[in-house]
């Protein structure tokens, strides 16, 4: 910190509040900790009884908090996003359109290392709205070493850490197992409660069969549809009884099977798999029937987003795949679980 003249403090930050008072009209902070000093606020200092004031010592070398806040902001910043005026600074991204939230957690983590930066987000690969907060920046001081946010733009690259992907998958079939349902014993519960999922992301089922537990059956009516919509959901008989004959069909139908079961609860008897031509099928568990939230839910979104999943994507479900049944949210949306 310098002590100098005001008439000479025109480009530096101010280390302290500086209060104004007008008698009967005004008392508050007339100029913030962090003001840049500009030649129109020189004659209010002095009128405040401000001849001198305490700076920040700024060279070609650091930078002011605002400043460091517009360059974390651009390397956050990609498709689909808006941001807020830097206040004090800070900078907040927001989403520009419904759709899936990703972010690289190595370039995330890896600013976040230097020290006096930070980046704070919402948990990545989510499902958020128009207008939803994603992330907020800013530097831990007022003045900045340039050479850090130098070495964050390095470790970020060209690519920016956040982006906001549309839903490009618009349709479903739904294949509905069970001869209890097949021979209207019972009656079709699952496939309502698909079609009002599919919904919040834009997605018609277009197609809609409904088969015994035989194999041969099953794998028929997946064929059948294969071809007339951007995804295909098979829905019951996912579990390992004899008679639950469904993942066996979804192979039988070719089917690259990306995983037979996940670390998450409820929707462990999941099963994802792709075609050579990239549609998505999925096995759904009876669970996503009645729970509130499941395994179905969680991946949904991505694969709503043409986002194609791994193995490796489903191991990292295991930490934080157990719902808990909260009343105040629901996990795949939670912004601090999963």
């Amino acid at each position: 910190m310098k002590l100098i003249k005001t008439e000479e403090a025109v480009g530096q930050v101010l280390c302290h509040d500086m209060t104004q008072i007008i008698p009967g009209a005004y008392k508050g902070a007339r100029f913030r900790k962090g003001h840049i000093v500009t030649a129109e606020d020189i004659p209010v200092l002095l009128s405040m009884g401000k001849e001198n004031i305490t700076i920040f010592e700024t060279d070609e070398n650091t930078l002011h908090e605002n400043e460091a806040a517009e360059i974390l902001c651009r390397l956050c910043r990609g498709k689909n996003m808006d941001r807020t005026e830097v206040s004090e600074g800070k900078i907040e991204l927001t989403a520009g359109i419904d759709g899936l939230f990703t972010l690289n957690r190595e370039k995330l983590n890896a600013v976040n290392s230097i020290e006096e930066l930070m980046i704070a987000t919402r948990k990545g690969d989510t499902a958020v709205k128009r207008g939803d907060k994603l992330a907020g920046t800013r530097v831990i001081p007022l003045v900045i070493s340039k050479d850090k946010l130098t070495q964050a733009e390095t470790l970020v690259g060209d690519e920016p850490i956040m982006n906001v992907l549309p839903y490009i998958l618009k349709t479903a079939a739904v294949v509905a197992t069970g001869s209890e349902v097949y021979h209207g014993r019972i009656e079709d519960r699952f496939t309502p409660v698909i079609i009002e999922k599919l919904k919040a992301y834009g997605i018609e089922v277009v197609h809609h069969s409904v088969v015994d537990d035989g194999i041969d059956h099953i794998t028929q009516a997946i064929n059948n549809v294969r071809g007339k919509a951007d995804m295909i959901l098979c829905t019951g008989g996912m579990s390992v009884d004899p008679d639950d004959n469904t993942p066996g069909a979804i192979k039988r139908s070719g089917a690259s099977v990306v995983t037979y079961g996940a670390p998450v609860l409820p929707g462990a008897m999941f099963l994802l798999g792709y075609y050579a031509d990239g549609t998505p099928v999925m096995g759904l568990p009876g669970c996503v029937m009645y729970a509130k939230a499941t395994i179905f839910d969680l991946v949904l979104p991505r694969i709503a987003a043409g986002v194609r999943l791994t193995k490796d994507d489903f191991i990292n479900y295991g930490e934080g795949g157990l719902c808990l049944g909260c009343d105040i949210c629901t996990y795949p949306h939670c912004p601090f679980g999963n």
